[in-house]
C-alpha cells in the first residue's frame, strides 16, 4: 500500500471511530503531507520505516518555521498515526514513542467589555434580513458561548425556543444543552419569522442560519461579517474568532458563576481548559480595582 493510501486510510478511521471534525481531519492531512515532502530530502522512501531519529530530525526542522502550537498538533498528528499503523496496519514499531512536543504556553484571550458587546450586539442593520440574521446570530453566540463552527452547522430543529434552549454538537460530537435567555429568544424569533425565510427564498433549508445565496453559512462567511461589524461599532484591535465567547465566559465568571458551571456551557471536556477564563476574570478585577478604589 502507498504512503498515500495509508495516510487516507488513518484520516478515513479518524473521521468515522474518532468523532474527529473535518477541519481538524484536514489539518492533520496537510501535517502529515508536510512529513511526505520531506522523506525524499533524506532519503526515506517510506511511513512504515522511519525511525525515531528520522522523525526526530524532522520535527527539530519544523520547529525553525512554524508555530509550537502547530507543532503540538503535528506531534499528536504523527503520534495518532503511527499507534493506528501499529493496531491496523502492522507497522513493526512507533517511532514517535519517545518524540516530546513542544511546551505551549497558555495565552490569555483579549476579552470584550461588556460595553464593547453591547456596541458589536447593536451594529447590524436590523431592518435587512442579513442585519437581522446577523443580530440574531451574535445574540446567539453571546448567550451561549457556541464556538464558530456550531453555529454555522446548527440545524434548524436542535433550537427548542419554546423551552429556551438549543442541543450543540461540538468537538468529538459530545452534546451539550444550552439555555438561550430571553433576548436572545426575541431576536431569534423575529430573524426567523421576518429574515429567514427571505433568504432561503421560500425553498426548505436544515441550518438555521442562511446565507445571501439560500444556502447554508461557511465559518469564513460569518467570521469576515463579525470583523466587520466590529469595525462598524469602533471595536479596535484584532477580534477572535472566538471573542464573543471568550466573552461569554469571562462575564458569567465575572458575575459570579461558577467554574464548573461555565465548562458545561463551552462543552470543554477538561476543566483546565476553562480555568484561563478565571485568570481573565480576576485581571478585569484588579484593574477595576486599580480604577477605582481610592488606595487603588
Amino acid at each position: 500500500m502507498s504512503d498515500q493510501q495509508l495516510i487516507n486510510d488513518f484520516l478515513q478511521f479518524l473521521s468515522l471511530n474518532q468523532g474527529l471534525s473535518q477541519n481538524t481531519v484536514q489539518a492533520y492531512r496537510r501535517d502529515l503531507k508536510l512529513l511526505l515532502e520531506w522523506m525524499p530530502e533524506h532519503a526515506l522512501d517510506g511511513l512504515s520505516g522511519i525511525q525515531g531519529e528520522d522523525l526526530k530530525g524532522f520535527m527539530l526542522e519544523m520547529q525553525e518555521t512554524r508555530t509550537a502550537s502547530s507543532n503540538a498538533r503535528l506531534l499528536s498528528a504523527l503520534k495518532q498515526f503511527y499507534q493506528w499503523g501499529l493496531q491496523y496496519q502492522d507497522f513493526a514499531a512507533d517511532p514517535t514513542a519517545l518524540l516530546k512536543g513542544p511546551k505551549l504556553t497558555k495565552s490569555i484571550p483579549a476579552v470584550l467589555s461588556e460595553q464593547q458587546v453591547e456596541d458589536l450586539l447593536r451594529a447590524p442593520d436590523t431592518l435587512t434580513p442579513l442585519g437581522l440574521r446577523d443580530r440574531a446570530i451574535l445574540e446567539l453566540m453571546y448567550a451561549t458561548g457556541l464556538r464558530v463552527s456550531e453555529v454555522v452547522t446548527l440545524p434548524l430543529e436542535q433550537l427548542n425556543l419554546s423551552a429556551g434552549l438549543v442541543q450543540v454538537v461540538g468537538k468529538g460530537n459530545k452534546e451539550r444543552i444550552v439555555p438561550l435567555g430571553e433576548i436572545a429568544i426575541e431576536w431569534l424569533q423575529r430573524y426567523m419569522r421576518n429574515a429567514r425565510p427571505v433568504l432561503l427564498k421560500h425553498a426548505w433549508g436544515e441550518a438555521l442560519f442562511i446565507s445571501q445565496q439560500g444556502r447554508a453559512m461557511t465559518r469564513q462567511t460569518l467570521w469576515h461579517r463579525v470583523k466587520n461589524l466590529a469595525k462598524q461599532a469602533g471595536i479596535r484591535g484584532e477580534l477572535s474568532p472566538h471573542g464573543l465567547r471568550h466573552a461569554f465566559a469571562t462575564h458569567l465568571l465575572n458575575h459570579g458563576a461558577d467554574l464548573r458551571s461555565v465548562q458545561l456551557l463551552l462543552g470543554h471536556s477538561d476543566l483546565s481548559t476553562t480555568q484561563i477564563y478565571t485568570h481573565v476574570a480576576k485581571e478585569r478585577l484588579h484593574q477595576l480595582h486599580h480604577a477605582h478604589h481610592p488606595r487603588g
